[in-house]
């Protein structure tokens, strides 16, 4: 996801699309979003051993002798990343990934994840990074089209979040995470979700209030706003598990038909 968003990103702003370009970026930011996965495997192997989702992945089932050896992995990813990125682009790119990393890596699991039910929603500042890498790999100035863009990913990782943890919030109470659901509860956390999708639709105006995208692009962000918000006032009405987990794949649905209506937009 974390590629596949640099890559929207660099078609919105790119005037000629290079494949060889695409590659290496998808590649890098591949590396770059691996290396903080891996780096959350080792930090969380604790409370993943707890959760049912979490229990099977291989740091949690003891699979490795030393178990610290992966933090030669994640460096290792990380530093290619980061070169890689470097290599074929402009140390902006570099910049941005590494940023990414970090703040899924060490702002949201180590800082911020088993303290406070914010946690998400500074850590869900990696996919904005995101979208600032694949802009600058075209133009490493500050433009508006990526901030508006990176404006709307993080207010949508929050509400895609929540979501899961509404589904798994058994989980993460015998993990002891303070997620919202297990904080204030399933109903109250289907209230936060749907006031922050307000906000995001509301930022995905915005690329078009400012001239940087078309008709295409309004009516893709209207009809995905649309459906998402429906899907979260399911959620408010019957904040089940169940509907949890409905809501966090209308929050993949979401981002499909958004990063479709960009590409199609710039292209045609």
């Amino acid at each position: 996801m974390i590629a596949l968003t640099a890559v929207v990103s660099y078609l919105s702003m790119a005037q000629r699309v290079s494949f060889s370009h695409l590659f290496w970026l998808a590649l890098a930011m591949l590396l770059g979003s691996s290396s903080s996965a891996v780096f959350n495997h080792w930090y969380d192997r604790d409370i993943d051993r707890l959760m049912e989702r979490t229990a099977n992945r291989p740091l949690a089932r003891h699979s490795l002798r030393n178990p610290h050896h992966v933090l030669w992995l994640a460096g290792g990813l990380l530093l290619s990343g980061v070169s890689l990125a470097s290599w074929s682009f402009n140390p902006i790119v570099a910049i941005h990934l590494f940023l990414g990393a970090f703040f899924y890596g060490v702002v949201y699991t180590v800082w911020l994840k088993r303290r406070t039910w914010m946690n998400i929603v500074l850590g869900g500042l990696a996919g904005s990074f995101a979208i600032m890498a694949g802009a600058a790999s075209v133009q490493p100035t500050l433009c508006v089209l990526p901030l508006l863009l990176a404006l709307v990913l993080f207010f949508w990782t929050p509400s895609h979040f929540w979501s899961l943890a509404i589904h798994l919030k058994e989980d993460y109470k015998k993990a002891g995470v303070p997620m919202l659901p297990v904080v204030i509860g399933e109903h109250k956390a289907a209230v936060y979700i749907f006031t922050n999708t307000l906000l995001m639709v509301s930022a995905s105006f915005l690329p078009w209030l400012f001239g940087q995208l078309g008709l295409i692009y309004l009516t893709g962000a209207i009809v995905s706003g649309a459906l998402f918000l429906f899907e979260n006032w399911r959620l408010i009405c019957l904040p089940t598990g169940e509907m949890g987990r409905r809501n966090f794949m209308g929050s993949m649905r979401y981002l499909a038909i958004l990063f479709i209506a960009i590409v199609a937009d710039v292209t045609f």
